[in-house]
């Protein structure tokens, strides 16, 4: 609450009394009411910034989110709202891809004076634009409050005149893919460089590896969280087996084998954890061909795949296989929904699904041939997508807007969520632009949405041509492949 209200953090609460005023969302009509008469009344009697109210389409947007100021007894003292980013004719842009925008910070010229107030509606936009899975948000705001803007953190990116004054756009840096690459993947290259040499030449960051001496045969090693296995015993055993065989469809191998180690509390959780897994390796069509199971323990459980790469295939496709200028594609089964339990973090496209679908996922990376494929992994699409890059020593930039996306689900889980079926490419340009829709699955979407270029880390690209840096360097540390 300290930095919704503006009470400094350093501050030392025995001495710095409450606020008289709180932040909050606007919640009635008449709270909404109040906000836009504040609005007409600095907006346009005040500043002339317009000639008879400040209204447009974005107020009536269900999706704008109103924030007020408000002294204890109610009185609206400031506001400020955030929404979708509009077109570039200002319209209402119809799908969220991500992209937010605040506007309309108003401040009451009577309550200009009581510290922190604007500063505290800034804070909570931020915190509110991230909550609602924004990648990125930003303001074109007046030019006489850029540097209040600049000391809460916003970077200035260009100089704009709006409704006839000076204006700046400025940006509030959002770092969640960051924060998600650096707490699942940062550490991989310097911990697992002692291992190196084992790996097979190429296939360095890959979630699957090619036996050697076994023309053909791919293996894969997954584990599951322990929390995900107590919270959720039978789904963890599902997963297990589905991010197995993801491991093994990135190479292009569809599944000939499973072996599964659990550790359990008891037999009655074992049974439970091993029921997902039974069902998973049937729908899969996969047999279990053994395992160690063990009693007594906390909850643990890893699987083992082994699969043989399509015929179609020279070799197994690699993570590190691209190079600059290959075209990147994303290929994901947008059914399903959140897993009750994990929403914005796992998507569930699978368990719906029926066992002839769940097979022919294996079709996609030899139907597409790529140079370069991994599976979307928990570091999420982008993460993900920085691994590729990585591996193939090359920079990624994906085109926001292009990636396919399901309806139900907000950009920012999207983009950095445990997808149930995705895979990133990588293709040369020269490849059909349209991926073969007669030999994938009808289930699944795919669209070229990005490319391979010099450099490193991983760059969105928004509809108005702006990238802003999702990982600013590499994901792994392991380099290419």
């Amino acid at each position: 609450m300290h930095v919704l209200t503006g009470v400094r953090r350093d501050a030392a609460p025995a001495r710095t009394p409450a606020p008289g005023w709180s932040v909050a969302e606007a919640a009635s009509g008449a709270e909404h009411a109040a906000y836009r008469r504040l609005r007409r009344d600095v907006f346009v009697a005040e500043q002339g910034l317009f000639a008879h109210d400040d209204l447009d389409d974005l107020d009536d947007d269900p999706r704008t989110v109103v924030l007020l100021a408000r002294a204890s007894d109610g009185t609206v003292l400031g506001g400020v709202r955030l929404h979708p980013a509009p077109e570039a004719d200002g319209s209402v842009r119809g799908r969220d891809i991500g992209w937010w925008r605040g506007s309309r910070l108003v401040v009451a010229p009577g309550a200009r004076s009581v510290g922190h107030l604007g500063p505290a509606l800034v804070r909570a936009a931020c915190a509110r634009a991230e909550a609602e899975g924004a990648l990125r948000f930003d303001a074109v705001v007046q030019a006489a409050n850029e540097r209040l803007f600049t000391r809460l953190g916003w970077r200035t990116r260009a100089s704009v005149t709006a409704h006839g004054t000076p204006h700046v756009v400025m940006d509030w840096p959002i770092d969640r893919v960051q924060r998600l690459a650096d707490a699942t993947k940062a550490a991989l290259g310097r911990l697992l460089d002692p291992l190196r040499a084992g790996v097979p030449a190429g296939y360095v960051g890959d979630d699957a590896a090619p036996v050697p001496g076994a023309d053909g045969l791919v293996a894969a090693c997954d584990a599951i969280l322990p929390s995900m296995v107590e919270r959720d015993p039978e789904w963890a055993g599902w997963c297990a087996v589905l991010v197995n065989v993801n491991d093994l469809a990135a190479m292009g191998a569809h599944p000939v084998g499973l072996l599964d180690a659990v550790g359990a509390r008891d037999a009655s959780f074992a049974r439970r954890v091993l029921r997902g897994l039974g069902d998973a390796a049937a729908a899969w069509g996969v047999p279990v061909l053994g395992g160690h199971t063990q009693l007594g323990v906390p909850a643990a459980l890893s699987v083992t795949a082994l699969g043989r790469t399509d015929d179609a295939l020279p070799r197994p496709v690699p993570g590190g296989g691209g190079r600059a200028g290959d075209v990147l594609r994303v290929t994901a089964d947008l059914g399903g929904g959140w897993r009750p339990g994990y929403t914005g973090q796992q998507w569930d496209s699978t368990s719906h699904r029926r066992p002839e679908q769940l097979r022919a996922q294996a079709r996609v990376v030899p139907a597409l041939a790529p140079t370069a494929a991994k599976d979307v992994s928990m570091s999420g699409l982008v993460g993900t997508t920085g691994m590729l890059a990585e591996a193939s020593g090359c920079r990624a930039v994906l085109d926001v807007a292009a990636i396919p996306t399901p309806a139900d689900a907000r950009a920012g889980d999207w983009l950095t969520c445990f997808p149930g079926f995705a895979v990133v490419t990588a293709e040369r340009p020269s490849a059909a632009a349209h991926a073969p829709h007669a030999v994938l699955p009808d289930h699944v979407d795919t669209a070229r949405c990005g490319a391979l270029t010099p450099g490193t880390g991983v760059g969105l690209r928004w509809p108005d041509g702006v990238v802003t840096e999702a990982v600013r360097h590499t994901v792994t540390g392991m380099g290419p492949a």
